[in-house]
């Protein structure tokens, strides 16, 4: 798809969002809307709406096809809260978005992944190559750190920007050679063939999934929030102690058989109240450090144009008030 066409398609996608919750963010009205991609990280939060636990709190789930659509949507503000990665966050910031990061959903440990086709059995062999990625913070953070370990620069291959919505059509269309993905994309393109050559687990606990709200969501709808956290720890519960049935929860909306949706959830860890509460306020083993390091490494990489102002990006006040 061209480039233009596949920006114009985007736009639309989040004018059509617009539409759909006008008179909703802005104005502070009910319900409370929350946008993610279909990452398996965030999928506790949906299995929390089917198992009942947000009935009658005026939260609305909003699952987007890409987080380029989720990032869009929550800087135009047609979403009061976001699921992203902490690298966004930042990149948020640093655009002056007034976000703060309220809750770790999710800490990837392999789940995020560049993918190779099977004659391709080295990083080193992708010089030359057409590699997939989404034009995201955290597509680029992997794709540069999988560089890094093969002694490539960026111009030693071709980068074909892709949401995520076409990894899998454009890796059957053999238009790319590689692909930096995610589940449950990952696991489709490892079902075709495909040979991971890197993944998160190579740089542990850099790719971080938060809960991002707008300034006028905590303004607003403190009692929302707190609601849907709780929701969402519930769901982890229900998920620790009847996981067949959580798979199988999960399944349909990731599009996967239920045994691909454990081997996903293996690829990451899920950080409860007492974790989070930790992450959160430790300055120097928790998210505050966590952000130091991204940000030297985003700089390092020109993933960011100077310093983001990150005083006030993370609040606990959720995590010390919430029950373990």
């Amino acid at each position: 798809m061209p480039r233009i066409l596949r920006f114009s398609c985007s736009l639309l996608a989040v004018l059509g969002l617009t539409w759909l919750l006008a008179g909703c963010s802005p104005r502070h009205q009910p319900p409370l809307t929350l946008g993610t991609n279909t990452w398996i990280g965030y999928e506790p939060l949906y299995l929390a709406r089917e198992l009942g636990y947000y009935e009658g709190a005026d939260l609305r789930l909003v699952e987007l096809a890409s987080t380029t659509q989720t990032l869009d949507a929550l800087r135009i503000g047609t979403l009061d809260m976001a699921a992203i990665t902490l690298d966004e966050a930042l990149l948020l910031a640093q655009e002056g978005q007034p976000i703060s990061v309220l809750w770790v959903l999710n800490v990837s440990a392999g789940a995020d992944a560049l993918i190779a086709k099977p004659a391709i059995t080295t990083l080193a062999q992708l010089r030359g190559k057409r590699i997939g990625v989404e034009q995201t913070a955290t597509g680029a953070y992997m794709l540069d750190a999988a560089l890094q370990q093969a002694g490539l620069q960026v111009q030693d291959i071709t980068i074909v920007p892709l949401p995520l919505d076409e990894h899998v059509s454009a890796w059957q269309a053999h238009a790319v050679d590689a692909v930096v993905t995610f589940d449950p994309a990952r696991q489709r393109l490892l079902h075709t063939g495909g040979l991971e050559l890197f993944t998160s687990q190579d740089i542990p606990g850099q790719i971080v999934d938060v809960l991002v709200a707008r300034q006028s969501a905590l303004d607003c709808c403190r009692p929302q929030i707190a609601r849907l956290i709780d929701g969402q720890q519930r769901a982890l519960q229900y998920l620790r102690q009847m996981p067949e049935q959580a798979w199988q929860r999960m399944a349909p909306r990731q599009g996967v058989p239920p045994e691909n949706v454990a081997d996903a959830l293996s690829g990451i860890d899920l950080p409860d109240v007492r974790m989070n509460r930790q992450l959160l306020t430790d300055p120097d083993a928790g998210l505050p450090a966590t952000i130091r390091h991204l940000v030297q490494t985003m700089q390092q990489n020109h993933l960011l144009q100077g310093a983001p102002d990150t005083t006030a990006l993370i609040r606990a006040d959720f995590a010390v008030e919430a029950t373990p």
